[in-house]
């Protein structure tokens, strides 16, 4: 097993992932993503994500995809938006595996902090992100405007 960078050539295993978490969410149908547009926006002119696999045998079995946001309090931040084991590979420590390489690439790229979300409901997640030491906070409500709703909106 080993994990690296991700490359335009991993993006059709990436949706497949992408779509297996969208299962286990239990919102497959918000899902509409493309290749087409996974290519363009992490490989093209305007590049906005990042992502890193852990790959065995040439098959992709897990994900985490992030991207750079800026705090107007602290400077550059890492915000990671998904971090995906497959379910034949949960309960190996894939996912500190790649969380321990997301810190280390956030370190290396001098962000000042490391964010993400994580349901409440997911208690594999939660109680893996206590055990590194995150600080959960609940305190913050989670404001979003749809795709129609940008189109109609003003």
């Amino acid at each position: 097993m080993q994990i690296r960078k991700g490359t335009k050539e991993d993006l059709p295993q990436v949706l497949d992932l992408i779509k297996e978490l969208a299962e286990y969410e239990k919102a497959p149908q918000e899902v509409d993503n493309t290749l087409e547009r996974m290519e363009r926006d992490g490989f093209g002119p305007e590049k906005v994500f990042d992502f890193i696999v852990a790959e065995e045998e040439g098959k992709i079995i897990a994900l985490a995809l992030y991207f750079w946001s800026y705090s107007t309090w602290k400077g550059k931040c890492m915000y990671l938006e998904d971090l995906v084991v497959t379910l034949q590979h949960r309960r190996r420590g894939l996912g500190g595996l790649l969380f321990k390489e997301l810190i280390r690439i956030a370190k290396e790229k001098d962000a000042r902090r490391l964010s993400w979300q994580v349901l409440d409901w997911n208690e594999p997640a939660i109680e893996f992100y206590k055990t590194i030491g995150a600080e959960l906070d609940g305190g913050w409500i989670n404001g979003r405007l749809t795709y129609e709703q940008l189109k109609n909106s003003l």
